[in-house]
């Protein structure tokens, strides 16, 4: 079983932001594999589906972005699936707009949702797609800037990145992190 994370938080106030670039990522997996993510249960909308035989889950955890790993336990302990059977999508202020880096392993980086799943899972060793938000303008707190939506000019960028979703997650599962990587590191939609 595959299980495939967006991070994010939840309600129409936060669905343009750039902290729901996750969101965003795994809704268009799961647009492009036909699973209607349509069930609520342990702290997460989800929806579910198969992959060459494999089962997938698809999720968007409800606990918000700071607890996130609550959802994301809750469900793994639930149908047992292992951390290198765990793709997480969020969004990244390092990296500019229209970049994707996939890491197999490693520190959250000053990302609390990942410091919430590294926290509940007890392990850093879950691949993590991380989506370009670019940093934040002089004078700005980083929270402010992801909690602001794309500028009209970057919804183009965006809407790139986001049609590469489905293949990257399909490469994933059927080659692994180090054939993904080495697909999507150097992608820039700019």
């Amino acid at each position: 079983m595959y299980m495939l994370v967006g991070l994010g938080n939840p309600g129409i106030k936060y669905a343009p932001t750039r902290h729901n670039f996750g969101f965003k990522a795994v809704e268009r997996v799961a647009s492009a594999y036909k699973i209607a993510m349509t069930g609520s249960k342990f702290g997460a909308i989800y929806g579910e589906g198969s992959f060459q035989g494999e089962k997938i889950l698809l999720l968007k955890p409800l606990t918000f972005m700071n607890e996130s790993g609550k959802a994301v336990i809750a469900w793994m302990k639930y149908y047992q699936v292992p951390p290198t059977n765990l793709l997480i999508f969020y969004d990244d202020i390092d990296l500019p707009v229209g970049r994707i880096r996939i890491r197999p392993q490693g520190s959250a980086g000053g990302h609390n949702g990942i410091k919430s799943l590294i926290a509940h899972l007890h392990s850093e060793e879950f691949t993590r797609v991380r989506l370009g938000v670019g940093p934040q303008p002089p004078g700005m707190d980083s929270a402010e800037h992801v909690l602001k939506p794309f500028m009209p000019q970057e919804w183009e960028i965006v809407d790139r990145v986001l049609t590469e979703m489905p293949d990257l997650a399909e490469t994933w599962m059927r080659e692994g992190y180090q054939v993904a990587m080495n697909r999507y590191n150097g992608f820039n939609a700019q």
